[in-house]
């Protein structure tokens, strides 16, 4: 069955309007729908309710411009550039099954198509027996350096050798493919910390970045996962996967206005091309069909 998307879902509340308070309860429901996750939707649909009857507007595209203002106040784009002749550490982060090894490789892509030099894979989730291999098949393909250890090898020392080849050559940048066993929240911040110092110690200042991969498709559990994320080990910026905007996209909303982190990349199929800078009005633009 096809996606119905909430710019179809909204333009078909427009088309039976009957009155305010109906349109209202629908377009709460239809965000939620949508991922904009129960406590958002309200927010939002309160404080549109009052704008339009402040400013006594009636029209669809009057109403759609100010959801749309509504909604930029909470989506966040960022730009991740490494520092040339700098060691720059980016521990990438995310539950296992989101496409967090193959968004490793993506970015490592990504980054030498943009000409930078130097780009080292570190197989820091060393639980995994898989994520090794596929990590190393990913480093072959794409033409760029992996560093890995033994299966059940400290993911710490992966790092430090990571960034000690990238400092050897000048600098450049370690992408850290971390395990993504999220167990409970206590182990989970018990092994993050000894490589979030590694990482912070390996890189030059201002140059550690901490990278969550969410799978949009997962709804508001991508957003627990960001929370536990966040507060284990604070996080700079998240990479969506699996991204249809206009279908499940709403996400990105819950996630800036509760976590106010902003979104580096989306990624939108399996090839090492499907990656793409987030771009927050786009975004906002299909979510709404405008």
């Amino acid at each position: 069955m096809a996606k119905v998307s909430f710019a179809q879902k909204i333009k078909k509340l427009f088309l039976s309007y009957s009155s305010d308070d109906d349109f209202y309860d629908n377009l709460t429901d239809a965000l939620i729908e949508g991922d904009v996750g129960a406590k958002t939707a309200v927010e939002l649909t309160d404080a549109l309710r009052a704008i339009c009857k402040k400013n006594h507007i009636k029209e669809e595209s009057d109403i759609m411009h100010e959801l749309r203002q509504l909604l930029a106040q909470h989506v966040r784009e960022v730009t991740l550039v490494p520092e040339l002749n700098k060691t720059n550490v980016w521990m990438v982060l995310g539950v296992n099954g989101v496409g967090k090894t193959t968004s490793v490789a993506k970015i490592a892509s990504w980054y030498k198509e943009q000409k930078y030099e130097n780009i080292v894979l570190a197989s820091a989730d060393t639980f995994r027996a898989a994520a090794i291999e596929q990590l190393a098949l990913h480093g072959e393909q794409i033409g760029v350096r992996v560093i890995s250890h033994q299966h059940g090898a400290d993911p710490a020392a992966v790092v430090y050798d990571a960034a000690d080849a990238v400092r050897a050559k000048g600098g450049g940048l370690v992408l850290a493919d971390t395990a993504g066993r999220l167990h409970n929240k206590e182990n989970l911040v018990r092994e993050l910390e000894k490589i979030d110092r590694t990482c912070r110690q390996k890189a030059d200042n201002g140059c550690y970045k901490r990278l969550l991969v969410i799978d949009v498709t997962t709804g508001q559990n991508a957003l627990r996962q960001a929370e536990v994320f966040n507060d284990a080990v604070g996080l700079d910026a998240l990479i969506l996967t699996k991204y249809d905007s206009t279908a499940k996209g709403g996400i990105a909303v819950s996630i800036g206005k509760e976590l106010n982190l902003p979104i580096a990349f989306i990624c939108t199929g399996e090839q090492y091309k499907d990656i793409s800078l987030f771009d927050a009005q786009q975004y906002i633009c299909d979510f709404l069909g405008l």
